[in-house]
């Protein structure tokens, strides 16, 4: 089980991973996982699939792969909206008897065409059914979004809406995307400003080609930088030039946020090993330095 005190001297560095699609093997994946963790990682965490359209079979065999193979704790996403008390139960029990003992709570996407089975509308209202049942059986994370969640109303709703996971139970958050730190800084900020005191962890995705910033901006409404709007208009048509491009800005991302004592580092790997290999090289030295007591501005 991951154990906060990981925080308390080191920046904590951790990947995230999302099964094969339902056309492909599961076994296209444990390449890319025993790569990664070769790169001796905090943690690996495992995604439901995409809308959570999928079930969760792939996500708890490769999180099992993760603990018991590679020797790195794994984190599962459960992303709550569509799921009723009875099958989260199932799925807790299932996960309990594979040794799975963290879990990112997630309220999840909709998926079209099919209702919420209305037992759990956000998730703090799955991270207080984990605690009343199951007491303290599990590590629970939960995600922030230093832009907003796109559905929220304002700061000020998304900020207690954060502090909700916090107070039911989650201690330790992962962010959404970003590409301009900035952002990041005041929102971390915000939320000490509004009692929320977990750990933060900084999500940051390379960027290695058009579509894929194309797709993030639309889905998520991150704030592109001008400087980052620049480096996609030179390099965005050249595969190999966006990708180096790509992941230097992901390098210079991180290496400001350690320089400002960022809590930890959640790389989004696309399940792309040699991307990620190369940003920890970068970064390897740097990340090994005890942290500054806080993050500033």
């Amino acid at each position: 089980m991951i154990d906060n005190s990981i925080f308390d001297n080191k920046t904590v560095f951790s990947f995230e991973v999302f099964p094969p699609k339902r056309s492909s093997s599961i076994e296209t994946i444990y390449s890319t996982l025993d790569e990664l963790s070769d790169l001796s990682p905090d943690f690996i965490s495992v995604t439901y699939g995409a809308g959570g359209s999928e079930n969760c079979s792939n996500t708890l065999e490769i999180a099992k792969r993760i603990k018991k193979s590679c020797n790195v704790e794994s984190v599962v996403h459960l992303p709550c909206l569509h799921l009723s008390k009875a099958e989260a139960a199932t799925m807790l029990q299932q996960f309990s008897e594979n040794g799975i003992e963290n879990i990112l709570v997630l309220r999840g996407d909709r998926i079209e065409g099919r209702a919420p089975a209305g037992d759990f509308l956000h998730a703090s209202d799955l991270s207080s059914f984990i605690k009343v049942t199951t007491g303290n059986s599990f590590h629970l994370s939960a995600a922030c979004y230093p832009e907003n969640h796109p559905e929220s109303e304002s700061i000020f709703s998304d900020l207690n809406n954060l502090k909700l996971k916090v107070d039911s139970g989650c201690n330790h958050l992962i962010s959404q995307l970003f590409f301009d730190n900035h952002i990041f800084y005041r929102f971390i900020e915000n939320c000490r400003l509004a009692g929320i005191d977990a750990p933060v962890e900084a999500g940051i995705m390379p960027v290695i080609n058009r579509a894929q910033i194309e797709r993030m901006v639309s889905r998520c409404g991150v704030v592109l930088p001008e400087k980052f709007k620049v480096m996609l208009d030179k390099y965005g048509d050249n595969d190999e030039a966006i990708m180096d491009a790509g992941i230097a800005y992901a390098v210079n991302q991180i290496i400001d946020l350690v320089s400002h004592g960022v809590d930890g580092i959640h790389l989004y790997t696309m399940n792309k090993p040699v991307v990620a290999r190369k940003i920890y090289e970068a970064v390897k030295n740097i990340i090994s330095i005890p942290k500054t007591p806080a993050l500033a501005s």
